[in-house]
């Protein structure tokens, strides 16, 4: 059998087009395309095709792409009255998650495997997820929807339904780059995830239902929303050595740190860290910036880590309005982008994924009768 890796670590499960990591030169790439050269480019919109399709939208590719998105925004009616009658307490995760599964249960593609159906469906999960958060937020304080508007796109709509009100033009520009940063990263736990149900030939749905799952977990998609906490709790910039020392000696993990993969820092942070400072100096409250960029520097100091994507999502989300409960299902409402490119790859060349495990458990026992025992 082949060697044991713990997590998979470095282990190879398959061969993909759609995203590489360089992690000692601090590289993303998306089909080809550094980062570098989407972020302040490129609209979320465009980066959504070029996954899907392997290569950037003409004018009129994109416009048809984005009329379509419009057109399938709208969720069941029962699917609202679903949300309606949520708990108002309800992790959002988990309401996103049997939102995203019960959706499968309205579409008339669901069961269908062609191609051309499970663009649909990708295109329909991509319109339908940052409704289905934005609802949920609204409703957890106990206000009522906002309906989306067909003639803004995804970053700005989700904008406009969270707050009733149409953002700026920088809250915007900055939630859409957050948005293409988040949109794919190889196959992290939530992907793989949403490989492994597409082998099966199981439905889009199922695939996408399970990566929520994944993603929900703490160690995948929650850091961020830790991270916030973890910025509140220090309060001012003056005391983030005093905390990180108590912190540090408690031999707390401090959450927003360190990568798998990266191994010279993560390139998604740059960005972020950017769009973290902008905000701050827009609306004169720069205190969460300072922290980080002083937790940033006394982590990198003390243990050697650099900040990963979560670690300025985090405050940069947070002078946006959004909700802490919501930074994870953001990062769901992204990488469905993501997701449905992976499931739609698998489908083309499908192979059941089916790895081994080394058996270290006793053999050659022996049974014995209940009444011997």
């Amino acid at each position: 059998m082949s060697t044991f890796k713990a997590g998979l670590e470095d282990i190879v499960a398959l061969r993909s087009e759609i995203c590489f990591i360089d992690g000692q030169k601090r590289q993303l790439v998306y089909r080809g395309y550094d980062i570098s050269e989407l972020v302040g480019k490129a609209t979320f919109e465009e980066v959504v095709y070029l996954l899907w399709n392997g290569q950037l939208p003409a004018a009129a590719e994109l416009e048809r792409f984005k009329e379509q998105l419009a057109a399938e925004a709208a969720l069941p009616e029962q699917l609202v009255d679903f949300l309606k009658a949520s708990p108002k307490d309800a992790e959002p995760m988990a309401v996103l998650r049997t939102a995203v599964s019960a959706l499968g249960l309205f579409d008339p593609d669901t069961s269908v495997q062609d191609r051309e159906a499970n663009r649909r469906k990708a295109a329909r999960l991509l319109a339908k997820v940052p409704v289905i958060v934005a609802y949920n937020g609204r409703l957890r304080e106990g206000k009522d929807p906002v309906p989306p508007k067909p003639e803004l796109g995804l970053a700005a709509n989700f904008l406009y339904m969270l707050h009733g009100r149409e953002p700026g033009r920088m809250d915007a520009e900055v939630f859409d780059a957050a948005l293409i940063l988040h949109a794919d990263h190889e196959l992290n736990a939530s992907t793989f995830t949403a490989r492994v149900v597409t082998s099966t030939l199981s439905d889009v749905y199922s695939a996408v239902t399970a990566a929520i799952g994944a993603l929900k977990g703490p160690l995948h998609g929650g850091a961020n929303e830790q991270v916030m906490r973890t910025l509140l709790a220090i309060g001012e910039a003056d005391r983030v050595d005093e905390w990180l020392e108590a912190a540090l000696e408690r031999k707390e993990r401090i959450m927003g740190f360190g990568h798998r993969v990266y191994k010279t820092g993560d390139p998604r942070a740059d960005y972020l860290r950017r769009f973290s400072q902008q905000l701050g100096e827009k609306r004169g409250e720069t205190k969460w910036y300072e922290m980080s960029r002083r937790l940033e520097q006394l982590m990198y100091e003390k243990k050697g880590l650099y900040p990963n994507v979560d670690f300025y999502s985090a405050s940069t989300y947070y002078m946006l309005g959004i909700p802490m409960e919501l930074f994870t299902p953001i990062f769901a409402f992204s990488r469905v982008s993501g997701w449905t490119a992976h499931i739609l790859e698998q489908l083309d060349d499908n192979r059941l994924i089916r790895p081994r495990a080394e058996y270290v458990g006793p053999r050659d026992q022996t049974f014995v009768p209940v009444d011997q025992r």
